[in-house]
């Protein structure tokens, strides 16, 4: 994490000193017997209580270095996790889950063993260490950076032993050791069950309410895959046109790959309807109901139909893992890139020009969403990546709601979580080859959002950079799984927590027990309150009511499109198209290549610029109030600098290097944010006092 916390507390036993490499007689076994000794008397001052399933493996005093002022501590390995301790420093037990002094075992990208000024070891599974370190650094996949020098003076032996433990831990850490059960801490925890801040969208109940807060009408909460035998990488339950029978669903998501048929995502209160489906299944031979099964469904009552491909002109998997490889590599303070060349090479990583991909994509089809009143249709052949990514940022710059707290943690349970983003197999937890940060770049792009209209979103940076680094801490089911299936199959071992021990007792308190069902959202468990203060936009207006930008009076103002036409959105214009299903007279989006389907000449201007990318015929529509166009040209796609150089101190000394030009830099930068904050926030607001508390209870 990113702030400063509460010490962690252990139960450690006394370790046996290893072989004092090559070194023997008395004098060793008096130091043996010195370090037992010493190891006793830490081992009280840390114990009081663990989570469950965890054990210390090896420790070391040593000293946290890069940052001001270094800390003295100790370095605890354990078979979850690799944490510093600073001394005198206990964490609260209202908080135990984790700590910026916390690097999860799978979080561990590289482990470098340092001796003197000139030998660097890199450790990898099952390398030996070749000297006894000096210093280790441990570079976390989230761009944290762990520097702990050991002490002189004797401790060699548990240098090397903790070293030794993070190689060999690390090396054995995979899905089936990740915590099996979390602990809740508040003491007085009545027993019962645990609301979730959020609502899990596991139930029909969770489904209904959210259909009707969107006020779609025209469509029901299904429950064909109730059980997960349509696909089991969709939710339980999900919404499709109200006239449609359960037996046809069932039959035409036959015809798409792995199961997943067309669905509703968001229904925009101007009438327009956003669906998301996976490829045609086009060795599937449909009958004539079926056929018109899949076209009602995806018509969905509208006349006016667009078909997004929703891979065309983004990266593939393949080009995100790899342009964050060499953002990682980039931002590693140890980069073997020039200074003067730096910029260069950050360009040369297009992980900018993936976010300028994905915002310019996601805006041109909010457009398509508010302009007319149609279907439009998201379609990616898995359907679990950038139809995910599109689908959450469309509703980001069309919805106010969604800029909320509590609007942007269920857009994301809902978009992502529930709709079974491979978070396991994407983020590189089981070590599978079809790694690529998907849902990273989805919160950059957030982040460059934030930038651009700060005064639009109730939550700040630092909520998404804790989203950002709870995707990769296994101790929730909410990123512990790739689908829902498999979240709801493993839940079983969640069901039950035990309570961690308080000082003062060796067994956890009786009747304390709950049965919660833990999410990442559970914030007040791994935040204290002074960290969830800054969860809150400064500059939101709170008075700003997110409903407000529609006109009550009229309840469909977009213009109707045309009469039964259909449309084929590809690079930044529409062509139309015969038809919808790829089983008719020609092919259609992702039944074949895509190299029969036409292709326009790609345009330098966006489908707004393009007068929304219609005939004129149709008429020019105004802008909606709400509808934000964000900017991806140049300067205007920024560097998340907060979290991508976090291993970097130097940087994050007011997010500017210590030069004339860079303190230039953050004035002109303050200088934007408080020229577009003025006109929505006045100065008694930013004076205005909020707790913890409050903004929980407003996302709950």
């Amino acid at each position: 994490m990113w702030w400063g916390g509460r010490g962690q507390s252990f139960n450690i036993a006394p370790q046996k000193a290893e072989p004092d490499m090559g070194r023997s007689g008395p004098k060793s076994v008096q130091r043996t017997g010195m370090l037992e000794s010493r190891s006793c008397q830490l081992g009280h001052q840390l114990a009081t209580g663990c989570l469950p399933g965890e054990q210390i493996l090896a420790w070391a005093p040593g000293v946290r270095k890069g940052l001001e002022p270094e800390l003295p501590g100790t370095l605890i390995c354990t078979n979850l996790r690799v944490t510093f301790q600073p001394c005198g420093w206990q964490r609260s037990q209202e908080t135990p889950l984790s700590s910026e002094y916390d690097f999860v075992l799978v979080n561990i990208g590289r482990l470098e063993a340092v001796s003197g000024l000139s030998r660097v070891q890199l450790l990898r599974p099952g390398s030996p260490l070749k000297f006894i370190p000096e210093e280790i650094l441990i570079h976390g996949r989230d761009f944290r950076l762990l520097r702990v020098a050991f002490e002189a003076g004797g401790l060699e032996p548990q240098a090397f032993q903790v070293t030794m433990a993070i190689v060999r831990a690390r090396a054995q850490s995979s899905q089936a050791q990740q915590y099996a059960g979390i602990s809740l801490s508040k003491a007085g925890q009545s027993s019962g069950s645990r609301k979730p801040p959020i609502p899990l969208l596991e139930t029909s109940e969770d489904w209904e309410t959210e259909r009707k807060k969107q006020g779609a009408k025209g469509w029901r909460v299904s429950t064909v895959n109730e059980r997960f035998d349509v696909a089991t990488s969709l939710p339980r339950y999900f919404w499709v046109p109200k006239r449609t029978l359960d037996s046809e669903v069932r039959r035409t998501f036959g015809h798409f790959h792995q199961g997943r048929g067309p669905r509703l995502s968001w229904h925009h209160p101007g009438g327009s309807d956003l669906l998301r489906c996976g490829g045609f299944y086009t060795a599937s031979d449909p009958n004539k109901e079926d056929i018109r099964a899949v076209e009602s469904m995806l018509q969905a009552g509208h006349s006016d139909v667009v078909l997004v491909d929703a891979v065309d002109e983004l990266p593939s998997l393949t080009d995100v893992q790899l342009a964050h490889l060499k953002l990682r590599a980039l931002c590693l303070p140890d980069s073997s890139a020039a200074e003067e060349k730096w910029l260069s090479a950050l360009e040369g990583t297009r992980w900018l020009d993936y976010v300028r991909s994905c915002l310019r994509k996601a805006s041109d089809i909010s457009v398509l969403v508010t302009s007319r009143v149609r279907s439009v249709i998201l379609q990616e052949r898995s359907d679990r990546d950038f139809n995910g990514l599109l689908s959450s940022l469309v509703q980001l710059l069309s919805a106010p709601g969604a800029r909320t707290l509590l609007g942007f943690q269920s857009l994301v349970q809902r978009e992502w979580v529930a709709a079974g983003h491979p978070f396991l197999t994407r983020l590189g937890v089981t070590g599978a080859s079809e790694e690529a940060p998907v849902f990273l770049l989805f919160l950059d792009c957030v982040w460059q959002l934030l930038q651009q209209f700060p005064a639009e979103f109730e939550f700040s940076e630092f909520f998404l950079l804790a989203l950002h680094d709870s995707a990769r801490v296994p101790d929730t089911l909410t990123f512990l799984r790739n689908t829902p299936w498999e979240r709801r199959k493993q839940s079983g071992q969640f069901n039950s927590y035990t309570q961690i021990c308080t000082p003062g007792y060796s067994q956890p308190l009786a009747g304390n027990s709950v049965n919660p069902q833990l999410s990442v959202w559970d914030w007040d468990l791994r935040y204290s309150s002074e960290q969830i203060l800054q969860f809150h936009n400064p500059g939101y207006d709170p008075e700003y009511c997110p409903d407000s930008w529609l006109p009550r009076q009229q309840p469909s103002f977009l213009v109707p499109g045309p009469p039964s036409s259909v449309w084929l959105f590809s690079r930044g214009a529409l062509t139309p198209m015969n038809q919808l299903c790829p089983w008719r007279d020609s092919p259609s989006l992702l039944g074949v290549s895509s190299r029969w389907l036409p292709r326009p000449a790609i345009s330098s201007e966006s489908l707004a610029d393009q007068e929304w990318g219609l005939p004129s015929h149709w008429g020019a529509c105004p802008l909606p109030r709400g509808l934000l166009l964000p900017g991806y040209l140049g300067p205007q796609i920024r560097l998340w600098r907060r979290c991508y150089l976090r291993g970097r101190p130097e940087i994050q000394k007011g997010l500017s290097a210590p030069t004339i030009s860079g303190l230039q830099d953050e004035l002109s930068h303050l200088q934007e944010l408080l020229r577009k904050w003025t006109p929505r926030v006045s100065p008694e607001d930013h004076s205005k006092k909020r707790d913890s508390h409050t903004i929980l209870s407003q996302s709950r």
